[in-house]
């Protein structure tokens, strides 16, 4: 039988037989899930702002303007009364009403076929005589 030798706090004595072994060093930082994110936020926020500026100060080379249109159209005033159908047939007798409209209205950018009197339609210039 083997006798067991204490230390005074109560411990087993340790001897010059027993290996000790290497306690394993515990990370510092701990990065939580709002760490996390935090970091991300700090490590991105440069790449954002530079982003930010290089589309502002290229963003103004693309202006339009209607300096060199060559587009020729006139304008038209609808009657009490008239239609888009009657509108049609007067400004192009020969070509298909329906055509006319739908060109119309695209040109126009109007919502429907209604209109008013008294309402300016620009007429593309295929249909000019």
């Amino acid at each position: 039988m083997t006798t067991a030798t204490f230390s005074a706090s109560g411990y087993p004595a340790l001897s010059s037989r027993t290996p000790v072994r290497p306690v394993a060093a515990r990370p510092r930082l701990r990065l939580t899930r709002r760490g996390r994110a935090v970091l991300l936020a700090l490590a991105a926020a440069p790449l954002v702002i530079a982003a930010f500026f290089f589309f502002t100060l290229n963003g103004g080379g693309a202006t339009a303007s209607l300096d060199d249109a060559n587009v020729t159209f006139a304008y038209v005033t609808v009657d009490a009364g008239q239609s888009l159908w009657q509108l049609a047939e007067s400004i192009a007798p020969t070509a298909d009403p329906r055509e006319v409209i739908d060109a119309i209205i695209a040109f126009n950018n109007l919502g429907s076929a209604d209109v008013y009197a008294g309402q300016e339609l620009a007429i593309p210039v295929q249909y000019l005589p």
